[in-house]
Formats: C-alpha cells, sequence, structure tokens
C-alpha cells in the first residue's frame, strides 16, 4: 500500500501550539475550541474568521515558522503505520527544510520516499496538482489528512480516502488512532486479493 500523507495534525499533533498561539494573538476574542476549529479548516480561514489584521497574521505566522522542531510530536502508532506501507510520501503545506527538521529529529525521515512541500510552486490544497503529480509516480491507493482539502484531491483522483480524527470530512475510512489502522489495511489487503483473483 502506498500513502500520501498530510503534515499538520495528520502525522504530528501540530494543532495544540497552532492554537495556542492563536489564542494567544486573539485574546480573549475566542475560546481553543473555536480557534481550533477555524484553524483545522485553514489558517487563511482562520485568520479571516477571526478578523485578523495582516500585522498580527504576519506575526502569527513567524511564531509558527520559528518553533522548534522538538516542539513537534509524531501521533501514537504512527510509526507502525509507516513501516507497513510500501512507500509513504507527503504533501503540505510547510516548508520542506522545516518538516525534514521534524523527521530527522524523530528518526522517521527514512520512511518518505518524496514530499511536495509548501516551497515547491504547486497550488495550495484543494487543487490536485501535487497529488496528480505524486500518484502519477508513486500510484497512491489511499491519502490520509485531518482536513477535508487533505482528502478533496484525493477523490477526483480516484484515490482512496482516510480521514484522521475528523468525522465531519467526506472519506472512505474515518480513524482516530493510528493503532487501529490494522482494519484499513485488512480492507485493502482483501481488494488487492480479490482483484488478483480475477
Amino acid at each position: 500500500m502506498n500513502i500520501l500523507w498530510d503534515f499538520d495534525g495528520t502525522l504530528f499533533n501540530t494543532y495544540p501550539t497552532y492554537t495556542k498561539l492563536l489564542k494567544e494573538t486573539l485574546g480573549e476574542g475566542a475560546t481553543e475550541e473555536e480557534a481550533l476549529a477555524q484553524l483545522k479548516i485553514s489558517f487563511g480561514h482562520a485568520f479571516h474568521f477571526f478578523k485578523l489584521t495582516e500585522e498580527q497574521s504576519r506575526k502569527l505566522m513567524q511564531k509558527v515558522r520559528g518553533l522548534k522542531p522538538e516542539e513537534f510530536e509524531p501521533f501514537p502508532g504512527l510509526e507502525e503505520v509507516l513501516k507497513m506501507a510500501e512507500k509513504n510520501v507527503i504533501m503540505t503545506h510547510k516548508e520542506r527544510d522545516d518538516v525534514w527538521k521534524v523527521l530527522k529529529l524523530n528518526k522517521l525521515d527514512h520512511y518518505f520516499s518524496e514530499m511536495v512541500a509548501g516551497d515547491d510552486g504547486y497550488p495550495r490544497k484543494p487543487d490536485p496538482a501535487s497529488y496528480e503529480y505524486l500518484h502519477n509516480k508513486h500510484r497512491i491507493d489511499l491519502a490520509i489528512g485531518d482536513r477535508d482539502i487533505d482528502l478533496e484531491p484525493a477523490r477526483k483522483l480516484g484515490i482512496g480516502t482516510c480521514a484522521f480524527q475528523n468525522h465531519k470530512a467526506e472519506a472512505d475510512f474515518y480513524l482516530d488512532d493510528y493503532r487501529d489502522f490494522d482494519r484499513i489495511r485488512k480492507v485493502f489487503e482483501a481488494a488487492e486479493k480479490n482483484s488478483l483473483e480475477k
């Protein structure tokens, strides 16, 4: 099975930190739950929703970019899923160097065949161009993401989708804990066996 991963909120539990930074910017303007809900749609959406000024948005993004790799935690059970896959690739809006630093620090970099990052010049999700490139090169079976914009490009290309810790997104599978991934793997193995037998 070849898997395409989102980074934030999918490979690494980054949203608690992002939510804290947004909350600091907003002060009493929102609860943590409200801040998280809007960030989960996208940073741009959250900035617009909370009517952040350009200056506030710029300062907040500087803080996000200034986060150290050790401030990012991989989700429990993630490494076992990475081991199960034949190939893992990443599509993220984050900058390539920032992602590699986090992966290397957590000794997960060797699991990934390729990454399309925010500084590679592809249009932002949900535009499918980056997914199309990765799919043509690596024959992706499953895209895993925590937001609908992570899954929409995969749906357009006929790739299987798995929503992580999000039951509102449209997906083929829903998963809250990577330690439960085996049931998804079994579905894929059964489908592969059936296609070989035909």
